[in-house]
């Protein structure tokens, strides 16, 4: 999600159950949610159909939740979802961020570059498939295997089948293995996107905390064959006020939780990877501020990279100070001992699961040396740099195109090489300021961290300093042009070693080693590491049977709850806001300032409709966007945020604290209406 927070305060009232997860947690599969539970706590009627038609209308975009809300291709998600294409559309002319982008008819809506949209079609259980792949194997070998047969089954998964995609995703630390289709739409347009000042109102110092007064919420539709997309099996926008108490459910597409990690796992989360992530973040952004502070201009070019960064500092600060905390650390530590207990009582569940928590203990001890090079050569190679980033999938791409299926490496199958090329073809904006600015902090921090005399830093800057090797990079590459990306593209391995574009030749001198770091992290990390959760897994289902819910994965999931307020050291946090609210908070200054569509509107608003509200439901990044239903199924808002005790929600549940925030349909419509004037769009959401 784009907002959280991460408090001390209340962890002693978690749930953070071992067992059956508890309240109105749980961030659960379509195929595994608990319906009877759900009914008989709420007095609702959840059933097949029900999750059916949900189903067939969530969408997964880039990063977030969506949904279908019409029948010709209307997709709703968060303002923050889709201002990275209000600013890719953005010129010095037309700044989106400055008016909004309004639409009146299909022919002013424009396509954003790099968005996709998918549609899940069904969940297929193919455990046994890699359990038989997996065999004895373990280490690398042992991903290797499990690599090979997944590329396999995505690829008979969707053979001959046009505008499908299909992708097997690991559930409960590999103890199961399902296959999602999705219906795939790379033709996304933008339809409506607010001010940035309406969808980010209040800022950071707002983020993660309640009341909030944002519109954050666009829309886009999806394109098929350069027309509208039908879509029948949509939502219903139901524009009435929630009530307090009023069941809600959330169909979305939570991004990652680690609630199921052992306590070595969490010690290096804690200790390693956050602060050593923490610090590159903060010095970048820095270097965004200074960016910005040297004209309109660039401070147009940085704002959604900046504002992504600080909520990305917010969010890792509150998992930090969440495991930092000694009674919720000591809670996964309580449930790790009821586990170990347990198993330990049951002699042959004890054989099979061996020494698998050991295990891991030592894989992540050899993480902590790995992670450093793993980062800079890996994992977060470029920093962010989109001329990078064409440089190394053309590379790999040629590499890996002549091997077969099953021995490419992950994510270049033939389906996900057509979409690299789509997305190569494409008219990306490059900004070389940015670029030079985001090369340098990447070379200057692998210095620093690896050494001046390792091989890493020998391979990114030769005898260059960060700032003279970004400048040449920049300025010496032609892969800005999209004929240039596709020739070398389409000219293959050939193409690529022949050519002398200087950001060619440093993904082709660098992958080398970041391939053989990959390696290790397989041998040493990965393979044992998934080898011992697939036994903890097993050992979990037979402790706990299937009343837990999966970690997040970025796949499709329901989380269901209640609109609820909360209290906090003595003081009720009601659950809703108002126009008049948001009118109150409005100071004239950032970021505390309504544009001026606002002020012209203030009095056709009815001051008393609700804007903001909170939820009991289950969230965490990822799940942003997605819809908020009442128990017929009906769209009554959308979630953006959770409050700043849902932080600590990547490690556990606190049902007295723990808040998600939506926007209500009622406030929607209220200010498309009143503010925007976008009458046709309010018509189609009502079917009208």
């Amino acid at each position: 999600m784009r907002r959280i927070l991460g408090a001390a305060a209340g962890f002693a009232a978690l749930g953070l159950a071992a067992g059956p997860a508890m309240a109105d947690e749980g961030m659960w599969t379509f195929d595994n949610f608990p319906m009877a539970r759900v009914n008989a706590a709420y007095g609702v009627s959840i059933d097949q159909a029900w999750l059916d038609k949900v189903r067939a209308a969530s969408v997964r975009i880039p990063g977030c939740s969506a949904s279908v809300v019409s029948g010709q291709g209307l997709v709703m998600t968060n303002y923050h979802c889709l201002e990275s294409c209000a600013g890719s559309l953005s010129t010095a002319q037309n700044d989106y961020f400055a008016t909004g982008f309004l639409t009146a008819t299909r022919e002013e809506e424009k396509r954003c570059v790099g968005m996709w949209a998918e549609v899940l079609q069904s969940i297929e259980d193919v455990s046994g498939r890699l359990d038989a792949a997996s065999g004895d194997r373990t280490g690398a070998e042992r991903v290797q295997a499990q690599t090979a047969e997944i590329a396999r089954i995505e690829t008979e998964g969707c053979e001959g089948q046009a505008g499908m995609r299909c992708q097997v995703i690991a559930f409960y630390g590999g103890g199961q293995y399902k296959l999602y289709r999705y219906r795939r739409y790379d033709d996304v347009r933008l339809v409506f996107a607010p001010e940035f000042g309406t969808g980010f109102f209040g800022g950071d110092p707002d983020n993660f905390n309640f009341p909030r007064y944002n519109l954050d919420v666009g829309f886009l539709r999806l394109y098929d064959g350069d027309r509208a997309a039908v879509t029948p099996e949509h939502l219903v926008w139901n524009p009435a006020a929630p009530t307090a108490g009023e069941p809600i459910f959330l169909p979305g597409n939570p991004g990652s939780t680690q609630r199921q990690l052992t306590q070595s796992q969490l010690t290096f989360i804690r200790d390693i990877q956050i602060p050593f992530d923490q610090s590159l973040r903060s010095e970048l952004r820095g270097k965004y501020y200074q960016f910005g502070d040297a004209s309109p201009e660039a401070r147009r070019m940085i704002v959604d990279r900046l504002n992504s960064l600080e909520n990305t500092i917010k969010v890792y600060d509150g998992r930090f100070r969440a495991l930092a905390n000694p009674d919720f650390f000591g809670r996964k530590a309580e449930q790790e001992a009821d586990l170990r207990a347990r198993v330990a009582a049951a002699p042959e569940l004890a054989r099979q699961t061996g020494d698998a928590w050991g295990e891991i203990d030592r894989a992540y001890a050899a993480y902590a040396d790995l992670y450093p090079e793993y980062v800079f050569l890996a994992a977060q190679a470029g920093a962010g740099s989109a001329l990078f980033n064409q440089a190394r999938t053309i590379v790999r791409a040629a590499m890996e195109r002549p091997k077969p299926a099953a021995e490419r490496l992950s994510g270049y199958d033939d389906a996900a090489l057509a979409r690299a090329r789509a997305a190569l073809a494409g008219q990306t904006p490059i900004e070389p300021q940015m670029e030079r600015l985001l090369l340098i902090h990447w070379f200057s921090k692998a210095r620093e961290k690896l050494t001046v005399d390792s091989e890493g830093s020998r391979l990114l800057l030769g005898r260059d300093s960060p700032e003279v090797r970004a400048t040449a990079l920049v300025e010496g590459t032609r892969l800005a042009d999209p004929a240039e990306r596709l020739r070398l593209f389409d000219g293959g391995l050939e193409a690529v070693q022949a050519s002398d574009d200087p950001m060619i030749k440093l993904a082709l001198a660098i992958d080398p080693a970041a391939r053989a770091i990959a390696r290790r992290l397989a041998q040493e990390v990965t393979g044992p590491t998934g080898a011992a959760q697939a036994r903890l897994a097993q050992a979990r289902f037979a402790v706990y049977g299937d009343s837990q819910y999966p970690d997040a994965t970025f796949s499709l999931r329901l989380s269901y709850g209640q609109v609820k307020g909360w209290t906090e050291r003595g003081r009720e946090i009601p659950p809703f806001t108002t126009f008049a609210g948001l009118y109150d908070r409005d100071t004239g200054q950032a970021p505390f300032d309504l544009p001026d569509s606002w002020g012209r509107a203030r009095d056709t608003i009815d001051m008393g409709a609700v804007f903001d509200f909170s939820g009991t439901n289950d969230v965490i990044g990822g799940a942003s966007g997605s819809p908020t239903l009442n128990a017929r199924g009906e769209v009554i808002g959308i979630v953006f945020d959770g409050n700043i005790h849902s932080l600590g929600g990547a490690f556990g549940y606190d049902p007295v604290l723990n808040r998600s925030v939506h926007v209500a349909a009622s406030g929607i419509q209220e200010a498309l209406l009143k503010v925007y004037g976008r009458r046709a769009l309010v018509d189609e959401l009502n079917g009208r």
